[in-house]
């Protein structure tokens, strides 16, 4: 292919001014986990784990309907959260991880109400990370909406409360 000589600084302009969007295959670091189930990419782009749902730490509405639903006090769903949170951050702070969408979420263009990309995320060494922290217990699959992995998730889930695995062992 011949490039016009004269079209190259155009070239490198476009590339500055307008970034092509992240890929799925681009692996990115994660500078920040914001809670067990949240994690913040060096591009400032905020990742929402699909299927995956972890207690909460900071207060909220959703603490406070965990603390309801799981019948335990605010405070207890606040140290499990952080226990989630740790794990997650053990998993990935620092470290590149791809995303892959699910066609589900097509119709938002990814993105959940409050704008965060909804992904599944993997480690370069292959980790799934959505599915290790249910299988290894700091989360709960989160079928409200639909999802490629939801079966495999409710399964992981039932393993690791029966083995009583991560989060589990606290009951």
């Amino acid at each position: 292919m011949f490039l016009n000589k004269a079209l190259v600084p155009i070239a490198v302009l476009f590339m500055l001014f307008f970034p092509r969007p992240i890929q799925a295959a681009d692996y990115l670091k994660v500078t920040r986990v914001v809670g067990g189930d949240t994690i913040i990419l060096e591009t400032g782009e905020k990742v929402r784990l699909i299927g995956v749902d972890t207690p909460e730490v900071h207060e909220s509405a959703k603490l406070h309907k965990d603390a309801e639903r799981s019948q335990r006090d605010v405070q207890t769903i606040r140290e499990l959260g952080k226990k989630a949170w740790e794990f997650t951050t053990k998993l990935v702070k620092g470290k590149h991880v791809r995303l892959e969408f699910d066609q589900a979420n097509a119709h938002t263009n990814h993105k959940d109400r409050y704008g965060r990309t909804l992904a599944y995320v993997y480690l370069q060494d292959g980790t799934f990370l959505n599915a290790e922290i249910i299988r290894q217990g700091y989360g709960h699959a989160y079928t409200k909406y639909p999802f490629a992995y939801a079966d495999e998730f409710r399964r992981y889930e039932r393993e690791a409360r029966e083995q009583g695995r991560g989060l589990w062992k606290e009951r």
